[in-house]
C-alpha cells in the first residue's frame, strides 16, 4: 500500500452502540475496558489525526451510527465520507436484543450493503475489515455459529468482486481478540512489508531465537512477528500487549518510565525492549546455553542493521 503524505484515511463505522469508540479509545487512548462506559456516543463524524509508528499519520474518521446519520453517509454525503478511503473498519454487535425481533439485525445487514457498495464506488481499492463485536455477550459455546452466521449473512449482500477485500473477525473489549484484529488492521498500512517481513525473518534465524516479534511503540499493537517454532498460545502477542500496556499506565502513575522487561524458567527466556524509535521487541529463546549478553549483543547489530537501511531510504525503516 502505497504512502500518502497527507496520511491514511480510515473509516470507522457501524450502528449506534455496536462499541466503535469505545475500541478506539482503548487502542489509541489506553483507556481500560471498565472506563469505555463513561464514553459518550459519537455525533455526526468526528476526526482523528492519530500518529502510529511514528510518521504513519492514521485520519480516522468515527462516524456517529444513529441511524439518521446512518442514512445521510450513504445518500447526500456519500462522495465525502467514502472518497480516498484505505480501510473501512465495519463494526457489528453479534447478538442483537432478541425483543427487538429481526428488523434490528435487517437493518444492520442493510447498511452494510450500503457501506460496501459506497466504498467500491468511491475507493475500489480499499480494503474492508468487518469486526464481529460484543461476542462476549453471547454464550461460549455458541460464539463460533453465531459468528458464521453474521458473517454468512453479510457476504450474500457483498458484491462477489469485494468479497476477496473483506476480512471478518470476532472481537471483544473484555479479551485479546481487540488487539489481535487491530494488529491485523494496522499492519496492512506499514509500507513494504514483504521486504520487512523477510528482515525480520533473517533477524530471527541470526538471534537462534524461537520468536521475533516487533510491536508498535504507543499501542503495542504487533507490526509483524517470525518464528522458527510452533507456538501454543493464539492470542499470545494480544495477552502480552495488554500486560504492557497495563504495567506502562502503572508506571506512568508512579512517574517513572518502562524500560524493558524479561522472563525467565527453566524452559525459556523472553526480552521485551526498544527496538528502534518507534517500536519494541520481543525475543524468545528455548536454547538457555545462549546467554543474555550474546542476545543483547546481537539485538544491538541488529538495530546497526536496521538503522541502515532507514539511512538508505527503505520505505519501512523511517517508521520503526
Amino acid at each position: 500500500m502505497a504512502t500518502s503524505t497527507n496520511g491514511f484515511k480510515v473509516l470507522l463505522m457501524g450502528r449506534a452502540g455496536a462499541g466503535k469508540t469505545s475500541m478506539k479509545s482503548i487502542i489509541f487512548a489506553n483507556y481500560h475496558s471498565r472506563d469505555t462506559k463513561m464514553l459518550q456516543p459519537t455525533n455526526h463524524v468526528e476526526h482523528n489525526s492519530l500518529r502510529f509508528l511514528g510518521n504513519l499519520k492514521l485520519n480516522l474518521w468515527d462516524c456517529g451510527g444513529q441511524d439518521q446519520f446512518m442514512e445521510n453517509y450513504f445518500e447526500s454525503q456519500r462522495e465525502n465520507i467514502f472518497q480516498h478511503c484505505e480501510v473501512l473498519i465495519y463494526v457489528l454487535v453479534a447478538a442483537r436484543d432478541k425483543s427487538l425481533g429481526n428488523e434490528e439485525r435487517k437493518k444492520d445487514v442493510e447498511y452494510f450493503k450500503a457501506a460496501i457498495e459506497s466504498l467500491t464506488q468511491h475507493s475500489p481499492n480499499a480494503t474492508t475489515f468487518v469486526l464481529i463485536h460484543k461476542l462476549d455477550l453471547v454464550h461460549e459455546s455458541k460464539r463460533s455459529e453465531v459468528y458464521r452466521q453474521v458473517k454468512e449473512e453479510l457476504l450474500t449482500v457483498a458484491p462477489q468482486h469485494t468479497q476477496k477485500r473483506i476480512t471478518f473477525m470476532g472481537t471483544s473489549i473484555w479479551d485479546d481478540t481487540l488487539f489481535k484484529a487491530w494488529s491485523r488492521i494496522v499492519a496492512v498500512l506499514v509500507p513494504d512489508p514483504e521486504l520487512l517481513q523477510d528482515q525480520v525473518n533473517f533477524m530471527c534465524q541470526q538471534l537462534m531465537a524461537d520468536e521475533v516479534v516487533i510491536f508498535e511503540k504507543n499501542t503495542f499493537l504487533v507490526i509483524t512477528r517470525a518464528h522458527t517454532k510452533e507456538m501454543q498460545d493464539q492470542y499470545r502477542f494480544e495477552k502480552l500487549s495488554n500486560i504492557i500496556k497495563q504495567y506502562k499506565l502503572s508506571c506512568q502513575k508512579a512517574k517513572t518510565n518502562f524500560r524493558n522487561f524479561v522472563v525467565k524458567n527453566d524452559s525459556f527466556r523472553a526480552i521485551i525492549e526498544p527496538f528502534l524509535t518507534h517500536s519494541y521487541i520481543m525475543v524468545v529463546i528455548s536454547d538457555l546455553t545462549i546467554t543474555s549478553a550474546a542476545t543483547s549483543a546481537n539485538l544491538w547489530a541488529a538495530r546497526a542493521y536496521f538503522s541502515d537501511m532507514v539511512k538508505a531510504g527503505i520505505t519501512f525503516g523511517v517508521h520503526l
